[in-house]
């Protein structure tokens, strides 16, 4: 099924990965935030990524360029410095009402392969987490998600 790019845009919390760099424990509140943008006739997204480090908040920016037809699979490409870094993501499920995904990004040489889910809330309601077990299931993810905490803070500070 064909993903609206428009429906990706805006914030999305990462709740549940098995991404190293968000089970370390130094850094809180990952989300990615995404804007759809055209360039030479092609549509893409401003990839930031944010989360808070020793109390400062962190970004790392970057754009995602559709590499199929459904707007499901991505090849990210860093921004400035990180412009020579690229990484695969797609799209394996996203709710019907858009309120949760699960991506899966592939290996690079810097990062193992692994699953996010997201969701536009900081928590996720019982049915969520519910619906995300069974779409894990129905996808065959066995690997073990890590619950990732997002502080109730206020949004200025994220």
């Amino acid at each position: 099924m064909k993903i609206n790019l428009q429906d990706l845009e805006g914030r999305w919390y990462i709740n549940q990965s098995n991404f190293p760099m968000w089970l370390k424990g130094n850094k809180a509140n990952p989300t990615f935030n995404y804007t759809l943008q055209e360039k030479k006739g092609q549509k893409r997204l401003l990839d930031i990524v944010q989360y808070q480090q020793n109390g400062k908040t962190k970004s790392i920016k970057g754009y995602d360029t559709v590499l199929d037809a459904n707007n499901r699979k991505f090849m990210w490409r860093g921004k400035g410095l990180l412009a020579m870094l690229t990484s695969k993501w797609e799209i394996l499920h996203l709710a019907p009402d858009q309120s949760w995904a699960i991506i899966y990004f592939q290996k690079t040489l810097f990062t193992p392969n692994g699953y996010d889910v997201i969701s536009r809330q900081k928590k996720l309601s019982l049915a969520q987490e519910q619906a995300i077990d069974t779409q894990l299931k129905q996808l065959n993810i066995s690997t073990n998600l890590v619950t990732i905490q997002q502080s109730l803070l206020s949004e200025k500070h994220q």
